[in-house]
């Protein structure tokens, strides 16, 4: 009778815990067009030890934080709202990806860019150097 109610127990506890686990929500990527549609930047600086990075638009440069799975790297195309603060789906046009990143900072030059950079990720270069931290050129945003 006690290995009976033990093994119902454990039965009734392992259907409550695995029916209560599920998978985030993914948002489909087959849709481009939405995603071409939104405001297009270029990252112009990725750095993997610091998980902030920098994306020029045509309003100026925006800095982004993610988590080091998603963060894409220079020269790549990003989709998504970059002109308000905020977490949000963005998309990644040479991986084809939907990711989640977070707009810490908008519409800053280029100094105002490095200046955050600055304040969240110290660290840069070797140790014992001193480098200055430089954005990439962007190729395909030209400004008026």
């Amino acid at each position: 009778m006690k290995k009976l109610f033990t093994l119902s127990a454990i039965f009734l506890l392992a259907v409550i815990l695995l029916s209560s686990c599920r998978k985030t929500d993914v948002i489909v990527t087959n849709d481009e067009s939405y995603w071409l549609n939104q405001e297009e930047g270029e990252v112009v600086y990725s750095d993997p030890s610091c998980n902030y990075w920098v994306i020029e638009t045509y309003n100026g440069y925006t800095v982004i934080h993610t988590n080091s799975v998603n963060k894409p790297y220079e020269g790549e195309l990003v989709y998504g709202n970059f002109s308000n603060r905020g977490t949000k789906s963005m998309y990644n046009f040479q991986g084809r990806f939907v990711f989640t990143g977070t707009v810490i900072e908008y519409w800053l030059t280029y100094n105002e860019a490095l200046d955050v950079l600055d304040y969240y990720c110290p660290i840069y270069g070797k140790a014992g150097e001193t480098t200055t931290r430089v954005l990439k050129q962007s190729t395909k945003i030209k400004k008026k």
